[in-house]
């Protein structure tokens, strides 16, 4: 079969004869075919510059046309030009055109405009395909500088998948939004169709496809924690509000950061109930830095751990599973192939060290308030939206805060961080993972925490009191009851009661309660 490309500038009378000639062959030729290509006027030497190099041909009018070799592979073979095809023709066809000039200069006009008008409608079409709209709040946080080249890589949403971004933050911050889109632009990125900034709250989340949720800069003083927490309803609500009333109808919204994430989570949920099945809040920010220190420990690379279940408050009390823990590629007397791995647990003999070491190290760098840095933030989010789109790895554990259904024995209606994998778009609870039982005392203390947070932030319960467990109590009560015999020993005593009362929250992994469980097998 003999394929022909013929390629030319769309007014050029010499390539609209060799166009009409072509399709002659075609209709009255069983294995004869064709390929036509025009290009503006504007654009042709350049196009034709760039099609010459690259297959090292020597040709400079129009129209060019060369052969494909479809049974042999390979580059394709120059034919020539406008006389070059009128020979081929007349020598292997018998065929010849007698157009007259007059008539290939108004076939040429019509080729002219019938191109404009071809890429009017491609340009129009493409417009029509809406790029995912992306947005992302206080856009002026460290996570969004890191954030914006992987999702412009194509590495999160895929190759194929346009995105449009736009960076939502207070007014103060617009000159510092605009140096950022600046940046965007020069990364010319193939799957970036936009980046603007919006720093109107009316026009926030306009058919957003994917909101990412940021840590809030907040200029407001607060004084104690019960402030702190109520200051996050205002914004929640305002958001929820402009998601509902703004944003797609199956909009995703992800939740990142380190203050309070499952309170903000829950909140969106409360005042975007119509789409509080697509709130998420990211749990792999600590996942993270527990492999990292794990794998310092082990000396071996962070993503050879896998795994490691984070389960309650993503950044306040949390228990860090590392019963399902597993290590890849771990240099030892026993080798495997690559998809061999052993229990974590089995090659760490130093479980004072998990119940101490690992545990003060991962609450030191996990404390609410402690900003992540921003690369491992970014990661975080990115590599969560990138499950949630494309499925997670198989067989692979992940933790994600969700709204929790009961599933664990958790308390319903509190956004909690537990095993899952995603799949199809959404994720599924592993609640068919055997081992995982937590003692009632770690999950009591990591629940109460987090049903408090939300009472006291919507206004139902004035002081926040962490949780202690009997144990604690009894010794707070044996101190209480000590005898006071004047009123320097009361003061004294008293005294000593306010390094009793605990004004942070508490990590369970530092309780008594809690020794040993992180490292039972």
């Amino acid at each position: 079969m003999a394929k022909f490309v013929i390629a030319g500038r769309a007014d050029c009378p010499y390539y609209a004869k060799t166009e009409l000639l072509a399709d002659y062959l075609q209709k009255n030729l069983p294995d004869f075919r064709i390929h036509k290509i025009t290009q503006r006027p504007e654009v042709w030497e350049d196009w034709l510059k760039d099609v010459c190099e690259k297959n090292k041909w020597s040709h400079k009018n129009s129209p060019i046309i060369w052969r494909e070799l479809l049974d042999r592979g390979g580059k394709g073979l120059l034919l020539g030009g406008y006389n070059e095809f009128l020979e081929h023709a007349q020598l292997y066809y018998d065929v010849t055109s007698s157009m007259t000039t007059e008539l290939m200069m108004v076939i040429a006009q019509e080729n002219l405009g019938a191109h404009i008008q071809k890429e009017q409608e491609e340009e129009g079409l493409k417009t029509c395909i809406n790029p995912l709209q992306v947005w992302i709040t206080s856009a002026s946080a460290p996570a969004c500088y890191n954030l914006i080249p992987i999702l412009t890589s194509g590495e999160v949403f895929g190759m194929h998948t346009e995105i449009s971004i736009t960076l939502f933050d207070n007014k103060q911050a617009e000159e510092y939004l605009k140096s950022l889109v600046m940046e965007t632009q020069d990364l010319a990125s193939p799957v970036l169709r936009s980046v603007s900034i919006c720093t109107k709250v009316e026009e926030a989340f306009c058919q957003a496809h994917v909101i990412v949720v940021l840590d809030d800069s907040t200029d407001k003083e607060v004084f104690t924690l019960e402030d702190c927490l109520r200051s996050r309803v205002p914004l929640c609500r305002l958001y929820g509000y402009l998601i509902e009333k703004n944003a797609h109808e199956s909009v995703r919204v992800i939740v990142g950061g380190k203050t309070f994430v499952n309170l903000k989570t829950v909140l969106l949920m409360r005042y975007a109930p119509r789409i509080a099945h697509n709130i998420i809040a990211v749990a792999l920010g600590v996942e993270g830095e527990a492999k990292a220190i794990l794998a310092r420990k082990l000396k071996t690379t962070p993503s050879y751990i896998k795994d490691v279940i984070i389960w309650g408050n993503i950044s306040g009390n949390n228990y860090v599973d590392l019963r399902k823990t597993r290590v890849y590629r771990y240099e030892s007397a026993i080798w495997g192939p690559l998809h061999y791995s052993r229990p974590l647990l089995n090659l760490i003999f130093d479980s004072e060290w998990i119940k101490r070491e690992f545990v003060a190290t991962l609450k030191n760098l996990t404390a609410t308030g402690r900003q992540f840095g921003g690369i491992l933030a970014a990661h975080s989010i990115a590599t969560t939206l990138k499950y949630w789109y494309h499925g997670s790895p198989p067989g692979e554990i992940v933790s994600l805060g969700i709204l929790s259904e009961g599933q664990f024995g958790i308390p319903k209606g509190i956004v909690f961080s537990m095993p899952v994998k995603f799949e199809n778009g959404t994720w599924v609870v592993l609640t068919d993972l055997k081992d995982t039982e937590i003692s009632e005392q770690i999950m009591t203390r990591m629940t109460s925490d987090l049903i408090q947070e939300k009472l006291v932030a919507l206004g139902d319960k004035i002081h926040f009191q962490p949780y202690q467990s009997e144990t604690e109590l009894r010794k707070k009560d044996k101190r209480i009851s000590l005898p006071i015999t004047d009123d320097s020993q009361k003061e004294q005593v008293s005294d000593e009661h306010k390094d009793l009362v605990p004004h942070e929250e508490k990590n369970p992994v530092m309780s008594d309660g809690f020794e040993g469980k992180t490292v039972e097998s």
